[in-house]
């Protein structure tokens, strides 16, 4: 007897079907005309879908109560069959009548023989992800949450400072020692510069932070509430379009207003004087270099037999963190204190 040979067309297409119906994912084999050839047992099982008794001529879109008859994937379809690339991932929502609406993830391929009627052959693999989007909506709904619940921390803890400063500076005028007024005085500028930091960081989000509005910002709030005639003294920001993860802006931040506390207590320690401090900033990609520039009483001459006061150890133990150096020189007239990495 002679043997049957298997025409390579049919056996591609009963391969196909023979994939599809055995597969453990909800699979669908359609035609160019977007008729069911075959579906894998899952697919009825996971869309509660009765396997049709007969599949000659039956549409996709007609299946059950007509919830697969999605004009946009129809469209996607149709336009894979006439030539468009495979749909990689298409996400849609499953409404059906009296059962819960599912969030779809699914994905489409042409596959490359000619079958014996002459039509296409589409696979659709189709994906359910319902219980995923609704764990990353739970998921932004707690971060959401979480950055209000920091941002009205940060709010509390600003005007908590802030009320500080206050005692400090009532207490400084109660004083008759001048040592100990002084030491409050400080304590008070202090607690002040971070008291306004804190309010920059209450309006800055997560993530990157643009530093020419931040500094502004800041020389602004600092100028304000440290500096009591503007018309004398000056404090402005001259900064690039870099930005920074918010974390960087935080140490920057407070170098910037330990050195202008700094200049306001040593460059201008006369109420009398007038001058000009400019915060600077600049980036490349060899690195970047921020500089606090003042005009005042200049580099005194002793400096460098000059114990470093509290100021001085904590710009260079934030510079220490982001891996910066600090260098002081005179700035003929005034100081320059650059901080620069790289």
């Amino acid at each position: 007897m002679d043997s049957v040979v298997e025409s390579p067309i049919l056996a591609d297409s009963t391969l196909a079907m023979a994939l599809i119906i055995s597969s453990q994912a909800p699979l669908v084999l359609l035609d160019g005309d977007l008729e069911l050839i075959a579906a894998s047992a899952s697919f009825y099982r996971s869309f509660k879908l009765p396997p049709p008794l007969r599949l000659d001529g039956i549409k996709f879109a007609e299946l059950g109560n007509g919830e697969w008859n999605v004009p946009q994937l129809m469209v996607l379809l149709r336009a894979m069959v006439a030539g468009s690339p495979a749909i990689e991932a298409y996400e849609m929502d499953l409404v059906r009548a009296d059962e819960p609406t599912l969030r779809l993830l699914l994905g489409a391929h042409k596959l490359d023989f000619e079958a014996i009627d002459g039509k296409a052959r589409i696979v659709l693999a189709i994906t359910d992800v319902t219980a995923v989007r609704l764990a990353e909506k739970k998921k932004d709904d707690l971060l959401h949450e979480k950055q209000l619940l920091m941002q009205e921390l940060q709010h509390r803890v600003a005007n908590s400072l802030q009320i500080i400063a206050s005692v400090l500076l009532q207490s400084a005028r109660k004083v008759n020692s001048e040592e100990t007024r002084n030491h409050l005085n400080d304590a008070h500028h202090r607690v002040m510069s971070i008291a306004t930091l804190q309010k920059q960081l209450a309006t800055t989000q997560e993530g990157e932070v643009a530093l020419r509005t931040y500094f502004t910002d800041l020389c602004g709030s600092i100028a304000a509430s440290m500096i009591a005639s503007t018309s004398h003294l000056t404090l402005e920001a001259d900064v690039d379009d870099s930005i920074v993860d918010a974390r960087v802006s935080v140490s920057l931040g407070l170098i910037v207003t330990e050195l202008v506390i700094n200049s306001l207590k040593h460059a201008f320690n006369s109420s009398t004087r007038t001058g000009r401090i400019v915060v600077s900033y600049r980036s490349s990609e060899a690195g970047w270099v921020l500089q606090v520039i003042d005009d005042g009483i200049g580099f005194p001459a002793d400096a460098a037999a000059t114990k470093p006061g509290l100021g001085t150890g904590i710009v260079e133990a934030l510079a220490g963190q982001l891996e910066a150096e600090v260098a002081i020189a005179d700035a003929h007239p005034g100081t320059r204190v650059t901080v620069s990495r790289g």
